[in-house]
């Protein structure tokens, strides 16, 4: 996928007819360039993740158990849940650390404060300055997940964005996997170094952010925003295109992101009450908020967290057996939330979305079945075939709802309503945490197998909802994609306005729509019907 100039497009046609597939994206050293630094931001979701499996593999170690008192129920449930609570103790300031300072000075600062709350976690000597710490490390987590996927889906070159931007949230479970067999190696280690171990690492990812993010990209929609247009334009011709500021594809990015942005400033689209003042955005809003809480209230947080209790439910009791099937889990998991992610433009997330709910619903109603079996009359194949059903369950829920949550939710935003918007979706997410985690634990303890049946009728709901409000979004720019709920005439404005700006040939916004044209707002039009 190379990037020097290409035919200008005829009217109709959109941003793929400027990219030149001559040449491969590996083989042009800017676009290597720009991907590393998309990967420094990659992993904070990594950091993200890591946090869940520590959380489940430091239940395993005795060394934690007895260093902290054995904790359960709601004791257990708190320390699962303090990271989430700090999270949401970040959220009122994301949004304007991200729109004032910029995306990568906001990731700067949570790191800053993430590796002090594991230098203080790692030192701990009671389960308060546990609990504090970790408090810490959520807060600082909170800044960085929130500017880190904007600015990834930001800087992306276009043809790459979607896939890049979806790989961003399929990582989390790559810090699972990491804090897996960490705790694994470590639960051999006859002293409290076991846990600490594990806790220190934990800090790796801020580390090398807090090091290098502040010489990388800006964004360059929050350049444009803040009337530093020369600058953006400067970040999409050096890494887009070789430093050629001329070359066709440069120019319509560029164009349609000041298109987009001038379009909402004129809509007055700031401010919260925007979030659900217009029917468009109440139907981006319904989305958002549904799919931050579908993606935790699935089952999946019975795995991600309290998975040795599940274990407990079937009879496998082995602490070492638990770790290695926790360990490897997480790595059938990354595998196949990676895949979901690089195919989300060829499948499409709508197809994705259904083809994931409807495999979660039934590998869950079939791990119910034998659960129940197994506690009631002891069955021990009944106990196996759980084990089965949680990998294929977690094979459903990756191959979408891990990759796509986050990178959805980011294009179908406005630029002028991004950070505020994903800070609602952070918050939905994290309060949806905050109950699994504190909730489970004591569901669990209480009524055993019993649980899942809420889960089951829960998963349902979600296919149902996906089916008739998820709309599709592949195959477009990142300003096409976040005005498609405003109507096709929006969509037609913009990609049209940025093309005749941009010099491009018979792209003037007056001229007559072309058959594509009309297909696409025939498409949109389907979609917005649906919601």
């Amino acid at each position: 996928m190379g990037v020097s100039a290409a035919p200008a497009p005829k009217q109709g046609e959109d941003f793929h007819y400027l990219v030149d597939t001559s040449k491969k994206w590996y083989k042009n050293r800017r676009l290597v360039v720009l991907n590393l630094w998309i990967l420094l931001l990659l992993i904070t979701s990594t950091a993200n993740g890591y946090d869940g499996s520590m959380m489940n593999g430091l239940q395993l170690i005795d060394q934690w158990e007895s260093a902290f008192d054995h904790p359960s129920g709601s004791k257990l449930g708190l320390l699962g849940a303090i990271q989430n609570i700090g999270s949401l103790s970040s959220l009122p300031l994301t949004p304007y650390f991200c729109d004032g300072l910029g995306r990568k000075r906001t990731i700067f600062f949570g790191a800053t404060i993430v590796i002090a709350g594991a230098i203080i976690q790692t030192a701990s000597q009671s389960v308060n300055m546990f609990i504090g710490s970790r408090f810490m490390l959520g807060f600082g987590l909170g800044f960085c997940t929130a500017a880190a996927p904007m600015l990834v889906t930001e800087i992306a070159y276009p043809t790459q964005r979607a896939p890049i931007s979806s790989v961003y949230n399929a990582l989390w479970p790559g810090g699972a996997v990491v804090a897996s067999w960490v705790t694994f190696g470590t639960f051999h280690i006859n002293s409290s170094w076991a846990w600490r171990i594990p806790s220190a690492i934990q800090a790796v990812p801020s580390v090398l952010q807090f090091f290098l993010v502040l010489w990388g990209p800006e964004s360059p929609r929050w350049l444009v925003a803040h009337n530093r247009e020369d600058e953006a334009l400067q970040v999409l011709a050096y890494y887009h295109a070789n430093g050629n500021a001329e070359d066709p594809l440069v120019q319509f990015e560029y164009e349609e992101i000041r298109a987009a942005i001038e379009n909402e400033k004129i809509q007055k689209q700031t401010g919260w009450l925007q979030l659900v003042r217009t029917p468009g955005n109440r139907r981006r809003m319904r989305i958002i908020v549904a799919i931050a809480f579908f993606s935790q209230w699935s089952g999946n947080g019975l795995i991600s967290y309290y998975l040795n209790q599940v274990f407990d439910t079937i009879g496998i009791t082995n602490r070492v057996e638990q770790l290695l099937i926790s360990a490897f889990l997480n790595l059938w998991s990354l595998i196949l939330s990676v895949l979901g992610g690089l195919f989300c433009d060829k499948l499409g997330r709508r197809p994705l979305f259904l083809i994931s709910t409807a495999g979660m619903l039934l590998f869950f109603v079939l791990q119910t079945v034998c659960s129940s079996q197994y506690a009631l009359h002891q069955n021990k194949s009944a106990g196996n075939a759980v084990i089965a059903f949680i990998f294929l369950f977690s094979a459903a829920y990756s191959i979408a709802w891990q990759p796509l949550i986050t990178s959805y939710t980011i294009e179908i935003l406005p630029f002028n309503l991004r950070a505020k918007g994903y800070t609602v979706f952070a918050f939905a997410l994290s309060a949806s945490l905050v109950f699994n985690q504190y909730i489970n634990p004591i569901a669990l303890a209480a009524i055993s197998w019993k649980y899942y049946i809420v889960y089951c009728a829960w998963i349902a709901f979600e296919l149902v909802f996906v089916y008739f409000f998820v709309v599709e979004t592949k195959n477009r720019t990142l300003e096409e994609t976040s005005v498609i709920f405003d109507g096709a005439e929006s969509v037609l404005f913009v990609k049209h306005k940025a093309a005749a700006n941009a010099g491009l040939e018979g792209a003037g916004v007056s001229e007559p729509r072309s058959e594509k044209d009309e297909k696409d707002i025939t498409s949109v039009d389907v979609d917005i019907r649906k919601l």
